[in-house]
């Protein structure tokens, strides 16, 4: 047996924002709807990948309270240094900006911190050997 990680589902206090939130920051797409929990349960992927990895997303939970330094979070791969400083620019604009970029040792890489409306946190980095551009990096 040997299992696949195919989704993460999380329970947030707003759903509309949370859903517009992962589409404006994360370029996710809704790719499923339905009724459910007294309002409705949306998925949400990154195209191409709907039938690898989403994100289902429920009404009904309460805002996370994480501390500065506390580093749960999602991780999203970017291009190159400069996608992770815009995303940073934007977030600070919307504020929702909770660790300025700042750069680490392999294999850590640049990277910037959001949270999201229901308080996860969303990191967007470059440089990690994961995503794009990790072809030539290997883990130690």
């Amino acid at each position: 047996m040997r299992p696949t990680l195919t989704h993460v589902a999380m329970h947030v206090p707003d759903l509309e924002a949370c859903v517009t939130f992962y589409q404006q920051f994360c370029a996710m797409q809704v790719i499923h709807q339905r009724a459910g929990k007294g309002s409705r349960i949306v998925w949400m992927a990154e195209a191409g990948k709907e039938h690898s990895f989403i994100f289902v997303i429920m009404p009904g939970g309460q805002d996370r309270q994480l501390a500065a330094d506390d580093y749960s979070h999602f991780g999203f791969a970017l291009e190159s240094r400069e996608q992770v400083d815009s995303i940073a620019a934007r977030a600070r604009t919307a504020g929702c900006l909770v660790w300025e970029p700042r750069d680490e040792p392999y294999p850590v890489g640049y990277y910037c911190g959001l949270r999201d409306p229901a308080g996860h946190y969303v990191e967007f980095s470059y440089g990690q050997p994961l995503g794009p551009g990790s072809e030539h990096m290997a883990l130690a």
